[in-house]
């Protein structure tokens, strides 16, 4: 474990194909689609560099060099960037992650690369850190607001998470951001396609995934609803959020 929960890196989970956000998205990656006058990234890079992250790995894959091209090792920000490409087959989230490793080390906080997330980011490493366990999810009280609540958390647990079958008492949802041991990925395929979902639903069962409840609501650009709604609030109170 890192001194600090800012000396953690932050692998951010950018390889995806983002249909749902086709036409957009036939000529640019995810992370480049235009949010409130600039891309995506350069508000999610400003949001974890103003809570001192300032290590971030991009895993890439679908037009990830013009992701490259745009910000470089991230010196111009003030931050270190390094990518890890997923190659010729798409490996899916958490065989990005794998593919990642030797750029990540021991521990490191994981993005979904469509995700805004006005938080602490800093109190979750610190709650990772205290919890002894391979992993941490952030979960939310969504009630089914935003998407579909896919969590049982009870006193400060993860009991359940299925992103595919509804149980009873599924009020929260994965909030998109996460922390983990390398060590939680060992026993998956190296260079096969492993989904994130998977690998958290494993923890869960071996009680080595903790839980970390974030207040206030996520904001996300994987639908084209959503990609308006932070293009909107952006617009209009981004200064407050930034």
């Amino acid at each position: 474990m890192a001194a600090t929960a800012t000396d953690l890196p932050v692998a951010i989970l950018a390889g995806g194909l983002a249909t749902r956000l086709r036409p957009i998205t036939e000529k640019i990656p995810k992370l480049l689609v235009e949010v409130a006058g600039e891309p995506f990234f350069s508000h999610q890079l400003r949001l974890l560099k103003k809570a001192g992250l300032t290590r971030l790995v991009l895993c890439v894959g679908y037009l990830g060099e013009k992701i490259v091209e745009t910000y470089g090792d991230g010196s111009a920000w003030g931050v270190h960037l390094d990518y890890s490409f997923d190659g010729p087959t798409l490996l899916g989230t958490g065989g990005a992650l794998i593919q990642a490793l030797p750029k990540l080390g021991d521990s490191f906080y994981v993005l979904y690369g469509d995700s805004y997330l006005p938080v602490d980011y800093r109190a979750v490493g610190e709650a990772f850190a205290r919890s002894g366990r391979l992993g941490l999810m952030t979960v939310f009280e969504n009630q089914g607001r935003y998407d579909t609540s896919n969590v049982v958390f009870r006193d400060g647990r993860i009991a359940v998470y299925d992103k595919k079958v509804k149980s009873p008492g599924m009020h929260h949802i994965d909030y998109g951001l996460g922390v983990l041991r390398a060590t939680a990925l060992d026993g998956w395929p190296r260079t096969a396609a492993v989904d994130l979902a998977d690998v958290y639903q494993k923890l869960v069962a071996q009680d080595q995934l903790s839980g970390y409840e974030i207040k206030q609501r996520f904001y996300e650009i994987g639908s084209p609803a959503g990609l308006a709604e932070l293009d909107q609030l952006l617009q209009h109170s981004g200064s407050t959020l930034r």
